[in-house]
């Protein structure tokens, strides 16, 4: 069981290091959203927003990856390695501008471009893997990847242990991610451009930026339709279920910012195994029994969370982002693996899309059922039920375990 979590054996060296680039600037991209999540009650406070407006605030950041689509046409375009390069400086600098905002509507407009550039470069991150990694360990490096954004997420968990001591407090936590993102981005020479890409831009004779759309809808919308329900049927619950999570332990169970950092680290550091674990189990028994056993696995669990407490509340925690984590990794793999070359960023990015607006919807919906119930637990316990819709139409696509790409 151990071995799963250490790369395949046969995996070239170039690979590896590819793997290792690509896995940073996941870690830097979930390390932005993380902060914004533990982050929450302080931020709140900071601009003095009523708890019903917060679904609102926490929407309008969502919505940032509509525009990830015109990048993700780009990349589809004109290549993955340039666009790459692009979103990691707009993430750097909207990860440090953050940190300045004055009021709250400052703070959900660069929040809103953070996830733009967030969202399309954890998609071109992942197409890189599927185009250059052989068809047998594609699932374990989309999972190695997915483990690196959780790193970035503990790493952010522990610097929210001292938020009460930094100078600054909450804003110390943005501007201090900048600076290793740009880095990142300074090391552009190593990461080469797939040669898939290359091979597929040498034999296309297209030049139109909508000739992704036009393959999609002629020969493709069925692939499309049956991932756009599965990613807005899991991500209408995501949303609130990982933003509030925080704020139920502070509030609700009176954990104090240190004891919520320690949880968020020592039984993340466990759930992380998730991304590499599924990653690898799907290589061999498949994507679609994996993804449909994850996804039920994450909505007990998520259940539990919310109305538990004791040594039961830790395990459920650690239950449901391993599951958040598998679903994750098998919805990218899977989102990439039924697209052609021309279209596989654009694709995704679509998916992506169609999830952002479901996580909007989510919010939005949870501010509803807090009115009604009076209780975020219990808004959250019915909104984790939308994402059993996704197994059926799970079971209705083509299994994409070890096919070759093209």
């Amino acid at each position: 069981m151990f071995r799963l979590f250490f790369p395949p054996a046969g995996l070239a060296s170039a690979d590896k290091k590819l793997l290792l680039l690509l896995g940073v600037a996941f870690f830097v991209g979930n390390y932005d959203m993380s902060v914004f999540s533990l982050a929450l009650p302080n931020i709140q406070a900071s601009f003095n927003i009523a708890e019903e407006e917060l679904g609102s605030v926490m929407a309008v950041a969502r919505l940032g990856a509509l525009p990830a689509v015109v990048l993700a046409l780009m990349s589809d375009r004109i290549g993955r390695r340039r666009l790459l390069m692009v979103t990691l400086l707009g993430l750097s600098i909207t990860t440090g501008a953050t940190g300045f905002a004055r009021t709250a509507e400052e703070f959900a407009a660069i929040q809103f471009c953070a996830r733009a550039f967030a969202t399309a470069e954890e998609i071109i991150a992942v197409i890189y893997v599927l185009e250059m990694l052989p068809a047998r360990h594609r699932g374990w490096g989309v999972g190695f990847l997915a483990a690196m954004g959780g790193l970035g997420s503990g790493f952010a968990a522990f610097l929210y242990a001292l938020v009460d001591y930094l100078p600054g407090g909450w804003r110390a936590l943005y501007v201090t991610a900048a600076l290793p993102i740009m880095y990142l981005a300074w090391l552009r020479r190593m990461i080469p451009e797939s040669g898939m890409f290359d091979r597929h831009a040498a034999s296309s004779d297209s030049s139109s930026l909508w000739q992704p759309f036009r393959d999609i809808w002629r020969h493709h919308r069925r692939e499309m339709t049956a991932t756009a329900l599965i990613a807005s049927a899991f991500w209408f619950q995501l949303a609130a279920t990982l933003y509030f999570m925080s704020k139920y332990l502070q509030d609700t169970r009176h954990f104090e910012p240190q004891e919520v950092s320690l949880m968020f680290i020592v039984a993340g550091s466990i759930a992380i195994l998730g991304n590499t674990v599924a990653g690898r189990i799907s290589d061999s028994i498949g994507r679609r029994p994996t993804l449909v056993a994850m996804i039920l696995l994450h909505c007990v669990a998520t259940i539990t969370f919310y109305n538990t407490g004791g040594a039961l509340l830790a395990v459920a925690w650690i239950a449901a982002l391993f599951g958040y984590f598998a679903v994750e990794v098998m919805v990218n793999a899977m989102s990439g693996e039924l697209f052609p070359t021309g279209c596989r960023s654009t694709a995704s990015t679509l998916r992506s899309v169609c999830a952002m607006f479901a996580a909007v919807a989510g919010l939005a919906a949870e501010g509803l059922l807090y009115s009604a119930l009076g209780s975020h637990s219990a808004a959250i316990s019915i909104l984790s039920l939308s994402s059993l819709c996704a197994i059926p139409v799970v079971l209705l696509l083509r299994e994409t375990s070890g096919t070759e790409l093209r």
